[in-house]
C-alpha cells in the first residue's frame, strides 16, 4: 500500500464508510446547538431557505429541517449523501463540488458551512472560490454562517497520537502542524488482523487564522457581523474551540 496517499484528493478518500465508524459519537444535540444559534442570530420565517455546504452525514441538515428551514443538503462523497437522506429524509440532497454549485444565483436566504467544512484545498484560491460560491447563491442581504476550528487553539492543544479500536482493529491517529503551522494535518492508519495490509488515510485542513477569514469573507462580498466562540454562543477569545463567524451579503 502507498505509505504517502494523495493529498490532493483526501477528501475523496477519507469521507466514506471508516469515517462513520471511527466517529460514530458525534451527535445530534450538538448540531442541534448549533442550529439553535443560527435561529437565535438570524431569526426564521416560513420557508426560509437554507443550503448546507459540505453537509456530511446529515447531522446539521437534520436539525435545519426539524427547525422548520426548507433545507437543501449538498456533499461530494456518495457515502455521505446517501447517510443524510436517512438522516434528513425531507431535506433535498445534491451531490457536488463546494467550488461549482449547481444552483441558480440568489436561490438561499441563508448558507451554512458547520464543523469545519471548509479549508480543505491546497490552493487557497480554491478556499475563497468555495466563499464566491457561497455568495453567489445568496438572495440580497442573505446570511452566510461559516463554522470553522480556531487556529490558535488548535495549535496549542494538539494531540501528536492516539490509538483506539475499532471493530477488531486498531486505529492509529497521528497528527501534527504542516507547512511552517498552516496546516493541520492527521493521519489515520487502520491496522487490521489478518493479512490485510491496514488502510491509511490523510485529514488536511488550513489553518486560518480568524483575520484571514475575515478578509476571505470581505472578498467574497460578505460583512461579518458576529462572531462566537462556540454553539453556545459564548465570545471568541484565543482558547475558544472554534470561530463562527455571520455574516450578511453585502448586496
Amino acid at each position: 500500500m502507498n505509505s504517502q496517499p494523495d493529498r490532493a484528493a483526501w477528501y475523496r478518500k477519507w469521507f466514506g464508510s471508516e469515517y462513520l465508524k471511527l466517529y460514530p459519537h458525534r451527535d445530534a444535540s450538538e448540531a442541534a446547538e448549533g442550529v439553535a444559534l443560527l435561529r437565535k442570530e438570524v431569526g426564521q420565517s416560513s420557508g426560509t431557505r437554507v443550503l448546507d455546504v459540505g453537509c456530511g452525514p446529515g447531522r446539521h441538515l437534520a436539525a435545519l429541517t426539524r427547525a422548520g428551514f426548507s433545507s437543501v443538503g449538498i456533499d461530494l462523497s456518495p457515502t455521505m449523501i446517501a447517510t443524510a437522506g436517512v438522516a434528513a429524509p425531507e431535506a433535498h440532497l445534491i451531490r457536488a463540488d463546494m467550488r461549482h454549485l449547481p444552483i441558480a444565483g440568489a436561490t438561499f436566504d441563508i448558507v451554512t458551512s458547520y464543523f469545519t467544512s471548509f479549508g480543505y484545498f491546497d490552493d487557497e484560491r480554491d478556499d475563497q472560490q468555495v466563499i464566491h460560491e457561497a455568495r453567489r447563491v445568496l438572495a440580497a442581504g442573505g446570511w452566510y454562517l461559516l463554522d470553522f476550528l480556531n487556529a490558535a487553539h488548535v495549535a496549542a492543544t494538539l494531540k501528536c497520537e492516539d490509538r483506539s479500536s475499532l471493530a477488531g482493529a486498531v486505529v492509529v491517529q497521528r497528527r501534527r502542524l504542516a507547512e511552517r503551522g498552516r496546516v493541520v494535518e492527521k493521519r489515520i492508519r487502520i491496522e487490521s488482523r489478518g493479512p490485510d495490509p491496514g488502510r491509511e488515510f490523510v485529514e488536511r485542513v488550513r489553518l486560518y487564522r480568524p483575520q484571514e477569514l475575515d478578509e476571505m469573507l470581505r472578498r467574497g462580498g460578505l460583512r461579518p457581523v458576529r462572531v462566537f466562540g462556540a454553539y453556545d454562543g459564548s465570545p471568541h477569545s484565543d482558547a475558544s474551540p472554534r470561530y463562527i463567524v455571520l455574516n450578511r451579503a453585502l448586496w
